[in-house]
């Protein structure tokens, strides 16, 4: 989506708004400062195409940014927007899809321990393509949910609809939890290729190997309707 046309994610303002009570807009460098500063986690990755691999994030954990917002009590979602430029992203000129990019949580998945903001990759800043300079990383999700170069977080009462979802809600679900046994209509989610050499397949792993931090997240929800 981006490309060497003058794109620069520094300076870079972010957004906090909607439902909370502490809406602002703060340079992503002192965000970084009032969160904590950064610390790194080692992550599964799993695109919803069937391949897989380890990734080392560098960021601070997204239940941090929610706090400093302090979303009202009718906030149920987070909702994330990417950066809108067509000058420089030739990828939104096309319209090849609705931009800006939009993705959102519900706010007990936003807030859990293993929900982080990627500021760096392989122990340097994130750079464009990978998502510059914010990045939504949830491990136990496929990859297209991860929305980059985010603007704005805003709290709201609704489901947001994400972009993909609105594109083709019969493949890509708001939750995108990865579950080997709801198949995209176009290939079985089963197995996974593994990125690298010498590796070739491997059983796809429910929550993508988080479940025992995240399955009691959706205690009750049928999660081949809600996928």
């Amino acid at each position: 989506m981006l490309a060497n046309r003058g794109w620069k994610s520094e300076p870079w303002t972010v957004e906090l708004a909607g439902l909370c009570d502490a809406p602002q807009k703060i340079d992503v460098n002192d965000l970084i400062t009032k969160l904590g500063g950064i610390e790194q986690r080692v992550y599964r990755f799993r695109c919803v195409e069937a391949w897989s691999m380890v990734i080392p994030w560098d960021g601070f954990p997204l239940k941090n940014l929610v706090a400093l917002a302090q979303p009202k009590a009718e906030a149920k979602f987070l909702k994330m927007t990417t950066f809108l430029d067509r000058k420089i992203a030739p990828g939104q000129a096309a319209e090849n899809l609705d931009y800006p990019y939009v993705e959102g949580l519900r706010l007990d998945e936003a807030t859990n321990d293993l929900a982080f903001i990627a500021t760096g990759i392989y122990g340097r800043a994130i750079p464009n393509q990978n998502g510059a300079p914010l990045r939504l990383v949830v491990p136990w999700k496929y990859g297209f949910k991860c929305v980059k170069s985010i603007v704005k977080f805003e709290f709201v009462a609704t489901q947001p609809r994400g972009t993909w979802q609105a594109m083709q809600a019969r493949e890509y679900g708001f939750y995108a939890n990865v579950n080997p046994s709801v198949d995209r209509p176009r290939w079985s989610q089963a197995s996974e290729r593994i990125i690298g050499p010498g590796i070739s397949r491997q059983r796809t792993l429910m929550f993508n190997g988080y479940e025992k931090q995240v399955a009691a997240l959706y205690t009750g929800l049928d999660l081949k309707k809600n996928y």
